[in-house]
């Protein structure tokens, strides 16, 4: 890495950012946008000139060391045609199928999410992938580093580049944050018992989750499991997508009275045990495994404009401001092999991550962090976040999209969905909504996880927990 005098004008690395483009790990967003119209590249240099560029100093930067060894972003001449790419799937006669198209496209999202930035210029990539899919007419890729930014600022960044496919001339809307309107009765509080939950509670609780948190990083580990075999290895993986009707999971939100977010942990963890019971019928399904639910930090109600986000002071700043959650995923007692209680995974997520929200332990863990950086280096910390990864069975993401479709010059968006590279777990979930629909993102390691099983246990999930919810009303 270049090495620089010491330049006030330049703007610091932040410490996550360090983390995750170190020597144990180089982590990346990679964001899919599916379009319903073959794709003309003949305005790609132009759009990112004008349009991508301009949303952040960062993606026209590049990392530097400096003098006193902190990273900072230097800004660079940015040579577009060295980080566009057009890939062929297709034959030269255009006879494979979209089917075949398919397993190309998840093999090639495979084979880049893999691969390390060129060094020496800044850390993004635009794959555009012209052969027909069976989802879609043409696909964009965007890999982005994940010192760039986190889920929130990335796919804001992204999304800024798209227009309203109905009326470009409108703002794009996103979903309110907001809680449950309804309250359940056994969130209400009076007298001492408000007192003692709201003061004595919240510190217990933050010792408690610090303590484990500290734990789960370094000498306790997830049991092996169909879901987590352990390995020190990065190993390659396939992705597989599903959608879901958001219109379901607001039924289910409306019967139990929960969180949009209670409702697709619950679904997950369910589909979880629902596939170490098929992949394993005599595995264990009472075994630790703890899910590493993905936090936004920032202190906001709704997503904001892109213009927030760089504003200085903002609410909603760029960057990387996140945690993660330690949510162990809801034990099944032997001889349960109906699951006779899909409820209780809903309710036992929405449980312990309101529980968790309540309490400092993130904050306690971010110091710790900021600690462990100062005594030793940012290399010693990405150690402890990996270890934090390995020791865990999965990892959440969740994502807000915009409420209607989009477009990118003229070009009809029928779907979007992301995931992360670079990180050592054998499953992870992630999603986004978009225009009515949960996109989810199953990243499952190759040769060890099921992805196919994984997402059908997906379907019978939802199917299970709606059915009770909602189906003895």
């Amino acid at each position: 890495m270049e090495l620089i005098k010491e330049d006030k004008y330049l703007e610091p690395v932040s410490p996550t950012g360090q983390y995750f483009n170190s020597k144990v790990m180089s982590v990346s967003v990679l964001s899919m946008l599916e379009f319903e119209i073959p794709i003309d590249d003949s305005q790609t240099t132009s759009l990112i000139k004008d349009v991508f560029l301009p949303i952040n100093p960062r993606f026209s930067s590049i990392m530097v060391e400096g003098k006193k060894g902190g990273r900072k972003w230097k800004k660079v001449e940015v040579n577009v045609e060295n980080h566009v790419h057009f890939p062929s799937f297709c034959s030269p006669k255009g006879s494979s199928s979209p089917s075949e198209n398919d397993s190309f496209l998840k093999s090639y999202i495979s084979q880049i999410a893999m691969e390390p930035f060129p060094q020496g210029q800044p850390l993004w990539e635009i794959h555009i992938i012209q052969c027909p899919t069976s989802e879609a007419q043409g696909t964009l890729i965007f890999k982005l580093h994940h010192a760039l930014g986190d889920g929130y600022s990335l796919v804001g960044a992204l999304l800024s580049c798209l227009q309203r496919a109905d009326d470009p001339s409108l703002p794009v809307t996103f979903p309110s944050v907001n809680n449950s309107s309804s309250v359940n009765k056994d969130d209400r509080n009076f007298g001492l018992q408000k007192v003692v939950s709201s003061c004595f509670l919240p510190l217990v609780d933050t010792v408690r989750d610090f303590c484990w948190s500290v734990l789960k990083s370094t000498c306790v580990k997830d049991d092996l499991t169909p879901i987590r075999c352990g390995s020190e290895k990065f190993r390659p993986f396939s992705v597989s997508t599903i959608t879901f009707s958001l219109n379901r999971i607001k039924d289910i939100k409306s019967c139990l009275r929960v969180t949009i977010n209670d409702v697709i942990t619950g679904v997950i963890f369910l589909a979880t045990r629902l596939y170490m019971q098929r992949a394993s019928p005599n595995s264990n399904l009472s075994t630790n495994s703890t899910a590493l639910v993905l936090m936004n930090t920032r202190n906001l109600r709704d997503y904001k404009s892109l213009r927030d986000m760089v504003r200085p002071n903002s609410k909603s700043l760029w960057g990387n401001n996140f945690a993660f959650l330690h949510v162990p995923i809801p034990k099944v007692k032997p001889g349960d092999s109906q699951f006779s209680d899909p409820l209780k995974f809903v309710h036992k997520a929405r449980e312990v991550i309101k529980r968790k929200r309540s309490s400092f332990g993130v904050v306690l863990t971010g110091k710790l962090l900021e600690i462990m950086k100062k005594c030793r280096n940012a290399e010693a910390v990405a150690k402890y976040i990996s270890r934090t990864l390995r020791n865990s069975s999965l990892v959440i993401s969740n994502v807000m999209g915009p409420m209607e479709k989009l477009s990118l010059g003229n070009h009809p968006v029928k779907g979007l969905y992301y995931t992360v590279a670079g990180t050592p777990e054998s499953l992870q979930i992630t999603m986004i909504s978009y225009a009515g629909n949960l996109r989810v993102v199953v990243r499952a390691e190759q040769g060890f996880i099921d992805f196919e099983l994984y997402t059908r246990s997906l379907h019978d999930a939802l199917d299970m927990i709606l059915h009770d919810a909602c189906g003895k009303q």
